[in-house]
């Protein structure tokens, strides 16, 4: 074998920032990739939480900085940028990890009964009783939160004449899951975005991606799917599991591979997909 042959999965020396990066999902995005060779700009809304997971890939090896950003505004995002062109010199990758969901975009049951129109009880909160600003917070968060930094890193990459951006979408954009209308909405907003950008951004040598996780817990969902004082899986979890052929949550890592293959060279003719990362749930009819 050729000693000289080419790794089209090498990313060493290549400049990542990562959005959201302080949480349980995107902080083990940044520091997969940074085992990898890459160097991380690790962005989160919280200080702390960015310069942590951080100091964590320094401490093995690796080099990133933390950087508190707000993804909605984009000054923030600018100075961000500013940031990570002064200390990396360029951007390759930009990963929008950014998103969630909010209790107040949630309904309490799966579907809408008879009697819950009539019934007065502050534990009930049908579709019609969602809170407008927590709807519009779940929007902002996920869609905004991905188009702007994209405005201000992509601008980068496109003046560079090369650049990946890595969007997340989820589960809930291949087939809405109940409870949650904001979310479901804004994650498939993601998805049809993801192929827009990779048609407009095609001319100046950007790819644009998105992976869709499935079931994976996090700050975001683990209200929904365990028990806060017992800590088992609630109903809702317990469905989930049962309609994952693999019968499990995914792990932070379950996402790494995947995430690897759409910012190598191993990907280069791939733009504008979404790829589920699932145990198969997407393939699951439930009989």
């Amino acid at each position: 074998m050729c000693q000289d042959s080419y790794n089209m999965f090498d990313v060493r020396g290549r400049i990542a920032v990562v959005t959201g990066g302080g949480g349980v999902l995107c902080q083990r995005m940044a520091s997969d990739l940074a085992a990898q060779g890459m160097k991380i700009a690790v962005l989160d809304l919280r200080k702390d939480a960015a310069e942590a997971a951080a100091a964590h890939i320094c401490e093995n090896g690796g080099r990133a900085v933390g950087l508190e950003c707000n993804v909605l505004e984009r000054d923030s995002l600018q100075q961000a940028c500013d940031e990570v062109i002064k200390v990396f010199g360029r951007i390759d990758v930009l990963i929008n990890g950014a998103g969630g969901n909010n209790p107040r975009a949630t309904t309490s049951k799966e579907r809408l009964f008879p009697e819950d129109l009539t019934v007065v009880a502050e534990e009930l909160k049908t579709f019609f009783d969602l809170d407008p600003q927590g709807v519009q917070f779940v929007f902002n968060l996920n869609f905004l939160g991905t188009l702007l930094p994209t405005q201000i890193f992509g601008r980068v990459m496109a003046e560079q004449g090369n650049g990946t951006v890595i969007n997340i979408s989820s589960m809930n954009a291949f087939r809405p899951l109940t409870k949650i209308p904001a979310y479901s909405a804004a994650k498939a907003a993601i998805s049809n975005f993801t192929q827009w950008l990779a048609t407009h951004m095609a001319p100046v040598g950007i790819r644009v991606n998105a992976i869709a996780p499935g079931f994976f817990l996090t700050d975001q969902n683990r209200f929904l799917l365990t028990d806060e004082k017992t800590g088992d899986l609630t109903a809702r979890g317990n469905t989930i599991i049962a309609h994952t052929p693999m019968g499990r949550f995914g792990e932070p890592e379950d996402l790494s591979g995947t995430l690897l293959w759409l910012v190598s060279d191993a990907s280069a003719f791939v733009t504008g997909i979404v790829v589920p990362v699932d145990g198969g749930f997407s393939a699951f009819s439930g009989v």
